[in-house]
């Protein structure tokens, strides 16, 4: 299959898949912490919804991302938008070769995709360094109680001749999950082409968290939960302010 014709496909399902109305709260919870002259790095960017958005409301930002087929839709929606932000292509892990920045965000759940505590405990180190004095760095993950919320989800749909079925189930130790994504892509003879993805998430406590964050040698952390409501044991998403 052409890499444009599977962008397109995997555009729309991806959209489809992620609930619209996050967009504005993550922008909206942005803008509590950062002014709109400062630099901010988007680690995580994804398809670029967010980055767009906030480009939009004025924010100056660099969005990041390991994968280059989720830049190339970032970039298609820059052409759409004719709205321009820098695009990096760079693994979250080694921020080594770039300036520093006044914030830095990573939401959506980005670092739930890092499996192990030393690996995130890596790259707060690193968000730590690229961060200006006074910096705050942003961002969220799936509280133990979602990710337990997970198992057994199943969700089947149908978009633009696009069938997908998403399936989860608990991954391969404590706090984690997989995602089974499949998708049944109609061709223009009618038939459909299967396509399969397995997204396995890992998250920790609270604790481990924070302890990880002090580490790195943030000084202030403030825990909020589900865009601005306090912690709780059914709290679904968890927000992190550390400040430099």
């Amino acid at each position: 299959m052409d890499r444009t014709v599977k962008y397109n496909w995997f555009a729309k399902v991806y959209d489809e898949l992620m609930d619209d109305s996050l967009y504005p709260k993550w922008a909206e919870y942005t803008s509590q912490y950062l002014n709109k002259d400062q630099h901010i790095l988007e680690l995580g960017c994804g398809t670029g919804i967010l980055a767009l958005e906030l480009t939009k409301a004025g924010f100056d930002i660099t969005a990041l991302d390991l994968s280059s087929d989720m830049l190339s839709l970032a970039y298609d929606r820059q052409l759409e938008s004719g709205i321009k932000f820098p695009l990096v292509e760079m693994d979250m892990r080694n921020l080594s070769e770039l300036e520093s920045f006044d914030g830095i965000i990573c939401y959506s759940d980005a670092l739930c995709y890092i499996e192990t505590e030393e690996e995130k405990g890596r790259i707060f180190s690193e968000v730590y360094e690229k961060l200006n004095q006074d910096g705050v760095f942003l961002f969220d993950v799936h509280s133990t109680y979602q990710i337990k919320e997970f198992d057994q989800f199943s969700y089947h749909d149908e978009v633009d001749g696009i069938v997908f079925l998403w399936d989860s189930y608990p991954g391969n130790k404590d706090d984690s999950i997989e995602h089974q994504l499949t998708f049944f892509v109609e061709k223009e003879n009618g038939q459909y082409e299967r396509f399969e993805e397995i997204h396995k998430e890992w998250t920790h406590s609270l604790d481990m968290y924070t302890e990880l964050l002090k580490k790195a040698g943030f000084k202030t952390i403030e825990i909020t939960a589900d865009f601005g409501q306090k912690v709780n044991n059914k709290s679904k998403r968890w927000f992190f302010a550390a400040k430099k």
